[in-house]
């Protein structure tokens, strides 16, 4: 059975979907003004590992992302300039090829991280749903909730009532009157706002909005839409509500997805989604990000410094999605370490290494993986039960049948690239024949040569009692 911990709930309950074998995920994608820092990307791998434990459970999993292309102020509530204006401004460009430039930068890194693409929206592109691509959908939701009275009007944009939902901020644990008390009128620059904790949904093209560059017409005049109702919109147009899942990280939680809660309840009279799962920060040597510091690094940051994108991917799943979490160089270094072992277990799937126990243990271990995956996604604790597995390989070895089967289903559950390795060349193999041969002769000399070739090939030789077995290392 699986177990997620929801935050509507505050506990860790049992997954028990609306329907039997089907999961409507929704997981919150990037707002495209710059390139993706490390902390966004530790979100998006545990989105991503979410899903693949989901379809390993045997779930058919309709899955949705969106892209944030318009609408998300500096803050995350309703002040400060457009994000997508201010990266414009800052590159010289328009914020449509800002847009574009950093979409494409989040799929490439996505990619090199082997986080599964979404496959429950099939518009045009590429599968991600874009704000931008759903404007005549936000504006009808717009009018809902203006026609059911949730909304009202003012010289600067469309504001959804809170005090009308009497159970406003129940993800968060909060009432209406515990957010009013941290709430600052100062810092309100519409005064025509009823309460300070109302948030707009409609944006108009005035005032310090006036030449705003993405503007769409509607029945209010020119604007464009709130970043809180992209979602609602997104997955009323894409899944239909109640979905069984959204996630995010715990920064939404007091206000993106309060306020996505409450315009999808107060337009369609039910429950946007039955399971909310947030996941903790990152920080940087027990700092938080910041580039004037120096600690706000990207995917190529890490690669420029010869990291596998895959063990960053590995360095996240070493903690938690719940548990905050450090980063340092000396940990990705470790991370890629263990990567590299792993890589090592997976490309025994291409050698003659057998072993007195065959399928046995390894089909125990994967399902100790499981069971912990199954538990509120436990990578660390799965994550020692496969190095545990991978460890066994000294003392017993495996038959290469085994290996490429079991090396398969780990790869589904991690994403860690274990079953797309490809085998040696032949002139290599070749090589190690000569070598095998050159060692039952005596011929040492031969043998030592031998080996030596394959390292500046970056082919390691390793005998043991089972057998020569290689690996690959960084030449």
């Amino acid at each position: 059975m699986l177990k997620l911990y929801n935050t509507l709930g505050r506990e860790l309950q049992d997954f028990k979907p609306i329907h039997k074998v089907e999961v409507k995920l929704y997981t919150c994608g990037p707002t495209v003004y710059d390139y993706p820092h490390i902390g966004n990307l530790r979100a998006f791998v545990f989105e991503d590992t979410l899903r693949r434990v989901l379809e390993a459970s045997d779930y058919q999993v309709q899955h949705v992302m969106n892209i944030t292309d318009v609408g998300h102020l500096v803050s995350d509530e309703d002040e400060g300039e457009d994000k997508l204006e201010k990266g414009a401004e800052r590159e010289g460009q328009t914020v449509w090829e800002v847009a574009e430039h950093y979409t494409d930068a989040f799929l490439a890194d996505a990619k090199a991280l082997n986080i599964l693409p979404p496959n429950g929206y099939t518009g045009k592109r590429d599968g991600y749903a874009r704000a931008t691509d759903f404007i005549k959908q936000q504006i009808e939701l717009v009018k809902l909730l203006v026609k059911r009275g949730f909304a009202y009007q003012t010289r600067q944009a469309i504001y959804f009532d809170v005090t009308k939902l009497k159970d406003y901020g129940k993800l968060s644990g909060q009432n209406l009157g515990q957010k009013e008390v941290g709430a600052r009128e100062d810092v309100v620059t519409d005064s025509d706002k009823k309460s300070p904790q109302d948030f707009a949904v409609w944006f108009f093209a005035v005032g310090r909005f006036a030449d705003h560059t993405m503007r769409w017409d509607s029945p209010w005049g020119d604007g464009f839409p709130g970043w809180h109702l992209e979602c609602s919109a997104i997955i009323h147009a894409t899944l239909g509500e109640p979905i069984d899942i959204h996630t995010g990280g715990v920064d939404h939680i007091g206000t993106h997805h309060t306020n996505e809660m409450a315009q999808t309840e107060a337009a369609y009279g039910h429950q946007l989604a039955n399971y909310w799962l947030h996941n903790e920060f990152l920080q940087v040597d027990d700092r938080k990000m910041s580039k004037s510091a120096g600690t706000f690094y990207t995917l190529k940051d890490i690669a420029d410094k010869g990291f596998d994108p895959l063990a960053l991917r590995l360095l996240f799943l070493q903690s938690h999605y719940r548990s905050q979490m450090n980063f340092t160089w000396e940990a990705l270094e470790g991370a890629q370490n263990l990567l590299n072992k792993f890589y090592s277990w997976a490309d025994l799937q291409f050698q003659n290494f057998k072993s007195k126990e065959l399928t046995t243990n390894y089909s125990i271990a994967v399902g100790e993986v499981m069971t912990s995956l199954q538990n509120d996604l436990a990578t660390p604790e799965a994550l020692a039960f496969l190095n545990g597995m991978v460890n066994r390989v000294d003392e017993l070895g495996v038959d290469s049948i085994s290996i490429k089967k079991y090396s398969k289903l780990v790869d589904d559950l991690f994403g860690l690239g274990l079953s797309g390795r490809e085998d040696i060349s032949q002139d290599q193999k070749e090589k190690i024949r000569r070598r095998d041969e050159a060692r039952l002769n005596n011929d040492w000399a031969q043998s030592d040569t031998i080996r030596s070739e394959l390292l500046t090939e970056g082919i390691e030789l390793n005998d043991s009692q089972n057998g020569t077995t290689w690996s690959r290392i960084k030449i």
